[in-house]
């Protein structure tokens, strides 16, 4: 993905990737507490736990999308797989939000979606529902499928990277993203995320 830091990677080890503001710049919607925990706590994991999988594997020195891609659906790398994919999921989903997020997209952004959804409004009920109705842990996405702009959903660390589709943003459902502050109240949590944060600019950038 062109421009996209899924993750550094030094001497061999996958480093937490900083975050792109501040823990209390998304507030109120997601506040430095939610955050703590999930960038701090969830995200931090994913690598310390990857990096002991992969010491001494034909994994050490790949870059991280190398990772994901190389472990897919093979039955015994499958915990190299949830954390690498995670990690990079989770990276997505913070450049997949702004302070200054939400409002229009870009002219060229705001032709395709209009092209694919016939509305932002439209992509917006979409990607909801997708987020939504995920059951389960899992992410919402906007993707670029060949020439046209799709919604799909993933569960638990799966990742459009292994569908062959581009993707462009992402909503996190799982439980640690919201559970702290909006509790059982998914839909909330994820329509003010759509509304006030989405980083329409990230998904012009993705297109590339």
């Amino acid at each position: 993905m062109s421009g996209f830091p899924g993750s550094a990677h030094a001497a061999g080890t996958i480093v937490l990737p900083a975050l792109p503001y501040a823990e209390n710049a998304l507030e109120p919607v997601i506040t430095a507490n939610m955050i703590g925990f999930h960038y701090g706590k969830h995200h931090k994991g994913y690598v310390d736990n990857l990096n002991k999988l992969i010491a001494g594997t034909e994994y050490a020195d790949l870059p991280l999308e190398k990772i994901i891609t190389s472990a897919s659906g093979l039955l015994d790398k499958t915990a190299i797989f949830n954390n690498a994919a995670q990690i990079w999921n989770h990276t997505f989903y913070w450049n997949s939000m702004s302070p200054k997020g939400g409002g229009e997209p870009p002219a060229a952004l705001k032709q395709r979606i209009d092209a694919s959804f016939g509305s932002v409004d439209a992509c917006k009920k979409e990607l909801a529902g997708a987020a939504v109705s995920q059951f389960g842990s899992g992410w919402a996405w906007l993707v670029l499928d060949g020439d046209k702009l799709k919604v799909v959903k993933t569960s638990n660390a799966d990742t459009p990277l292994t569908m062959g589709v581009k993707p462009l943003l992402t909503v996190d459902v799982w439980e640690h993203a919201y559970y702290l502050e909006y509790q059982n109240r998914r839909a909330d949590y994820v329509n003010a995320v759509l509304d006030k944060l989405i980083n329409w600019q990230f998904a012009a950038q993705n297109i590339g």
